[in-house]
């Protein structure tokens, strides 16, 4: 869907130029392929999280919703039977891998990139496919690395402040790495990637307050929607600012108090997002990753008496406390983001599962007793993957573990093995009857693929599945 640039258009240079040229003109030779590589576990990653959350009964009312506005069924829905469109596909793939809160993480931004490009690229080739135009595997993986790369840009860019003034970034900046990626396959030159981006810009939604409810995970399928809608606007001409980025009421400056401009293209092509990209082990907010390390030692190592316990302290960085500090969970979501409920729950049983995290174990009374006895300290000379827990007893002893590197970290990343390892188990949790192997070697060797739809086929039930149908 190559297109002649709009000669009467005079795009102003800044950050959204240099994406929009840096989107266009990149191609698959130019990614290293230690960055190829690290695509490809980001989507093994992405399958494994999104077949733990298919069954999940908030993800069916939300199919039942979005399927009754559907204009067709182009597209499906990982680890279900069901169909849809373009649109709705992005959305509710997209809400599956980010229900559990197990999906990847961007270090230095705490986006979670993969689920709202991923989701809205493998609907889109699709589609694509059903039109006898499938894109190849490399094309795939090529706007999925320039999806991610955009919006980890963009949210280095508006990082910290974005967070302090209560804007979800893996929502807002997602939209852009969609828009981006989406942009890419259908081949558009970099004056329509622009007006996508500022398509995305006018779409860019998603608040810190809804972290632990459904909310969340709804702002991140729309991340996905609204680029895959942002790109094919764009294609059809539809124009949009000039500097929807770095305007003096764009995306940056309103959304962050001091941006940081020269970011977003400071060695763009040769430092790269996805190099930064960090797979939890547990189903929970990052931050708490030490925490859970610590605790699960302490359970293994000293077999703590949970009812002579007297306190425990954890020290970390400050966004440790901001993001996690919720006492008294009422579900299984909300105990995802919450401190006290993952130390109560590690240190009883030992595990940080998926059951850990559920709607039962948060009901559990003694988990919510250990819960408030919990206290943070806040140290900023910790880095976010590292945390102390130190347990008071009644006795006057102390136990103590520091996690320096959390296991998933930059330092300590989980294996090709264990992503391999996390998928089979996870699809095994979420009940969708997948054989996880051919899914396996899909990802593996989508770069030889003539059509990328292939893993999306790999990761549906058999027809007489129906578990999980509306």
């Amino acid at each position: 869907m190559q297109r002649e640039p709009i000669d009467d258009v005079k795009r102003a240079s800044g950050p959204t130029a240099a994406l929009s040229a840096f989107v266009a003109g990149t191609q698959w030779d130019a990614i290293p392929e230690a960055v190829r590589h690290e695509a490809k576990r980001a989507l093994v990653n992405y399958f494994a999280v999104a077949l733990a959350g298919c069954g999940d009964a908030d993800i069916g009312r939300a199919v039942d919703v979005y399927r009754g506005f559907s204009s067709g069924d182009t597209a499906g829905l990982i680890g279900r039977i069901e169909r849809t469109d373009v649109l709705n596909a992005a959305a509710l793939n997209a809400m599956t891998a980010n229900v559990h809160d197990f999906d990847d993480t961007h270090l230095p931004t705490i986006i979670h990139p993969t689920a709202p490009v991923a989701a809205a690229l493998f609907a889109l080739a699709e589609d694509l496919q059903r039109q006898g135009r499938p894109i190849s595997g490399v094309e795939f993986l090529t706007a999925f690395v320039l999806g991610v790369e955009v919006e980890c840009r963009i949210g280095n860019a508006v990082s910290p402040g974005h967070y302090r003034r209560g804007w979800h970034i893996t929502s807002t900046c997602g939209v852009f790495g969609a828009a981006a990626a989406a942009a890419h396959v259908l081949d558009l030159d970099e004056t329509h990637i622009g007006w996508a981006m500022g398509h995305a810009s006018a779409q860019a939604g998603g608040l810190v307050e809804t972290l632990g409810s459904m909310s969340k995970s709804v702002s991140v399928g729309n991340a996905a929607r609204n680029g895959v809608l942002s790109a094919l606007l764009a294609a059809r001409d539809l124009r949009g600012p000039a500097q929807p980025l770095e305007g003096e009421r764009g995306f940056l400056r309103v959304t962050c108090d001091e941006p940081d401009f020269p970011v977003i293209t400071a060695a763009l092509g040769h430092d790269w997002a996805l190099q930064s990209n960090a797979y939890k082990p547990y189903p929970c907010g990052v931050v708490l990753n030490p925490v859970i390390d610590a605790c699960l030692a302490l359970a293994r190592d000293e077999s703590p008496q949970i009812n002579e316990i007297a306190r425990v302290e954890l020290t970390g960085h400050p966004l440790l406390r901001a993001r996690t500090d919720r006492p008294n969970p009422k579900s299984g979501r909300e105990a995802q983001v919450s401190a006290q409920h993952a130390v109560a729950v590690t240190l009883s049983t030992g595990r940080a599962g998926l059951a850990e995290f559920s709607d039962t174990a948060v009901g559990d009374p003694a988990l919510r007793a250990l819960g408030a006895r919990v206290v943070f300290i806040d140290d900023p000379q910790f880095a976010v993957e590292s945390a102390q827990v130190v347990l008071h007893l009644t006795s006057g002893r102390t136990l103590a573990r520091k996690v320096d590197a959390a296991r998933g970290s930059l330092a300590a990343p989980l294996t090709d093995h264990e992503l391999e390892a996390k998928l089979a188990t996870l699809t095994t949790y979420g009940g969708s009857a997948v054989d996880p192997q051919p899914l396996i070697a899909s990802l593996w060797s989508l770069d030889n693929a003539d059509d990328a739809a292939t893993p999306m086929r790999a990761a549906q039930p058999p027809a007489s599945h129906n578990r999980y149908s509306t």
